[in-house]
């Protein structure tokens, strides 16, 4: 196991496992690489899988009928991906999976983690520390979804996707962090399920009032603390 292996397991719910535990969870594993916009799995798919995420970041998103989509959940590395696939009974994926960015995956043996969950009881409390952990985020997304403001749906994406800093120059104030999102106007629209119209005016509005600044395919968050003001609906997710 590699360094980069070893932190995407530290930062998931199998860190606690002991070394040859986790050995045993990746007997028959496979790292593939992903590339950016790639759709690693389609909502309506019943084949067990389990995936942790080494580098970059995948989003699970749904798609209503008129084919707009909206991202529930953004995975970066040390996420583990399909556990509930595992054990539920006729299951069928309710969502797609897509990589943001070139991502790289472990994919692991949905018969070897079965088999690890059965026998070990630690294993088992890790995989129900996942699934309890995905409970409470998809709760959370209800009231995110349906009560939420497009203009605070946006505030939270943006959010979310922030990675990397933008370094500031040597005038800028040393209390505040600026944030980069390698986003398009387009994209940032399907995430939020709306039309990129209305994405163009609320960044304006953003804009204006100082949150954030506009490039191409590239959005800068320049008051973090304002903006997660602005998400209001759930500062702690």
């Amino acid at each position: 196991m590699d360094a980069q292996l070893r932190l995407a397991v530290s930062r998931s719910h199998l860190r606690d496992l002991p070394g040859d535990v986790v050995d045993e969870l990746l007997v028959g594993a496979g790292r593939v690489r992903i590339a950016a916009g790639s759709v690693t799995h389609r909502e309506g798919e019943d084949a067990p899988h389990l995936e942790l995420v080494i580098a970059g970041v995948v989003r699970v998103f749904v798609t209503a009928p008129d084919g707009r989509t909206m991202t529930i959940r953004y995975c970066r590395p040390g996420a583990l991906i399909g556990a509930v696939s595992l054990f539920a009974t006729g299951f069928a994926l309710p969502a797609t999976t897509q990589a943001l960015v070139d991502a790289e995956l472990l994919r692991l043996s949905p018969t070897a983690a079965r088999r690890a969950a059965a026998r070990d009881v630690r294993v088992a409390q890790a995989f129900l520390s996942e699934l309890s952990e995905r409970v409470l985020s998809f709760i959370w997304e209800i009231p995110g979804g349906a009560f939420a403001t497009v203009r605070q749906r946006v505030a939270r994406h943006l959010l979310d996707m922030a990675s990397e800093r933008v370094p500031e120059p040597p005038s800028a104030p040393r209390s505040r962090s600026e944030l980069t999102v390698n986003v398009s106007q387009r994209e940032l629209a399907e995430a939020v399920g709306t039309a990129r119209e209305v994405v163009v005016r609320v960044l304006r509005e953003l804009r204006q009032d100082g949150v954030v600044r506009t490039g191409r395919d590239q959005i800068v968050i320049a008051d973090p603390d304002r903006l997660i003001r602005e998400s209001g609906w759930n500062p702690g997710s």
